[in-house]
């Protein structure tokens, strides 16, 4: 393996290591014997309590590893109930707690079951207790738990619905946290009188909170009367169960509870740690990318698109700045999520799909150079492929071409799966236990 390609195999560790859940979790809990600070933010604020009991719960796809470091940290004594919902390949025993697999995307009634134990947590804390919440990617799926008039069938149909109309993340939370007694703050508000902590690990660009497994603990500014525009604007009103259009209504005319808002009082005890996202593994990469030498450039912190196109996009971006340096390595960086518009019946990724695109591009434009490109996602899974993206160089195309591969026609094809594996150019990690999209690593010797 050649040097360049190690150093940008390290320097992507380095990314997804940022946003390991156990690492991220300890790195916010100080704790002594009789009490528990909570790093809130890199400036070094903390939150401290004289809390006689802090209870945890836990889900997502991280709920093992970041369960286990809070109960690793804190002190026995202080620990009240525990219960940790993952997906069922994540499971893993976890000492002192109630461990809980469930589905996703799609939820089940295991889900729905231990929902209703988290509910039950929530609503026994007491005054001078916490509740530390720990979420991660999937949560939402993970823990559903719909209002008592809707059933959890009922509400998987509607979001069926929405996603099939083309609605958008926000749209079709608007309407779930609607539908939910735990997202848009509700969680929060079963939590009062106690105090509610939540550290959070984002699978969201741009990291709004409110998206982040629905946002069980922060306030939403959405209505009903939101909720019902969205189904109608998606002609899809006349679709959802009567149940559903029978309860928003009902809502709308101020028979329902609204979900709680930032003026609530109890959201003065509710605060929230940011432990992991795209941006700080975008920020470890930038660093570790500088103490192996390299000019370290920020290309993009927000990479969306399609991954064809911004692939060609890099490519030209990267042939302009070379020309404007002295010879020297240098590293062009990103972090976000493209897309990938299906035409074809290959196998692949968005980027497996973005590094196969870039190879092409850059021997169309002519990059010059020895050069190695890397697009993976942190998670070690990049769509239903046992690879988390590819790694590809300056000998990539040959190396195809000597296998009797078309490159062009296997990307036509959506085929990047097995254009890399040809080249031997499969990002191979294995599952990372985290996940905060996808990273590009762009690495040049003029």
């Amino acid at each position: 393996m050649s040097d360049l390609r190690k150093s940008a195999l390290t320097i992507f560790q380095a990314g997804v290591a940022a946003a390991d859940p156990y690492q991220a979790v300890k790195r916010c809990l100080i704790a002594d014997e009789n009490q528990l600070q909570i790093l809130l933010n890199d400036n070094g604020d903390k939150r401290t309590g004289n809390w006689t009991l802090i209870h945890l719960i836990a889900f997502g796809k991280a709920a093992c590893p970041m369960i286990k470091a809070a109960i690793d940290t804190i002190p026995a004594h202080l620990i009240g109930q525990a219960i940790a919902v993952t997906n069922y390949e994540n499971v893993k025993t976890v000492l002192g707690v109630k461990v809980i697999g469930a589905a996703h995307p799609l939820p089940d009634e295991a889900g729905y079951a231990a929902a209703k134990q988290c509910a039950e947590i929530a609503q026994s804390a007491n005054t001078n207790e916490l509740v530390l919440v720990l979420v991660s990617g999937g949560g939402s799926a993970l823990i559903p738990y719909p209002v008592d008039s809707v059933s959890l069938k009922e509400k998987i149909y509607t979001t069926d619905l929405l996603l099939a109309s083309g609605a958008t993340i926000n749209q079709i939370n608007c309407v779930r946290k609607h539908l939910s007694q735990l997202k848009g703050g509700g969680l929060a508000r079963m939590v009062a009188p106690a105090d509610c902590h939540a550290l959070i690990l984002s699978d969201v660009i741009g990291d709004d909170l409110s998206v982040i497994a629905s946002g069980p603990t922060v306030p939403d500014d959405s209505t009903f009367s939101d909720a019902i525009d969205v189904l109608k604007n998606k002609v899809i009103w006349h679709k959802v169960p009567e149940s559903v259009r029978h309860y928003l209504e009902y809502g709308q005319q101020g028979k329902a509870q609204e979900t709680p808002k930032a003026e609530e009082v109890f959201f003065t005890n509710a605060s929230h740690s940011l432990i992991g996202s795209n941006r700080i593994s975008v920020n470890a990469i930038m660093k570790a990318a500088q103490e192996q030498g390299f000019d370290a450039i920020l290309y993009s912190d927000n990479l969306c698109g399609e991954a064809r196109d911004e692939a060609e996009k890099l490519v030209l971006f990267a042939k302009e700045h070379i020309s404007k340096t002295d010879n020297r390595p240098i590293v062009l960086l990103a972090g976000g999520e493209t897309t990938v518009t299906i035409n074809g019946n290959g196998r692949g990724g968005r980027n497996q799909e973005m590094a196969l695109a870039f190879a092409i591009s850059a021997e169309q434009q002519g990059l010059r150079g020895d050069w190695v490109f890397l697009s993976g996602g942190t998670d070690g899974r990049d769509g239903p492929t046992d690879a988390a993206g590819g790694l590809v160089d300056s000998g990539t195309i040959q190396r195809m071409q000597a296998a009797g591969i078309n490159p062009t026609e296997l990307l036509a094809n959506n085929n990047s799966y097995n254009a890399l594996k040809s080249s031997q150019d499969l990002l191979m990690t294995g599952a990372t236990g985290t996940n905060v999209a996808d990273l590009q690593i762009l690495l040049i010797q003029p």
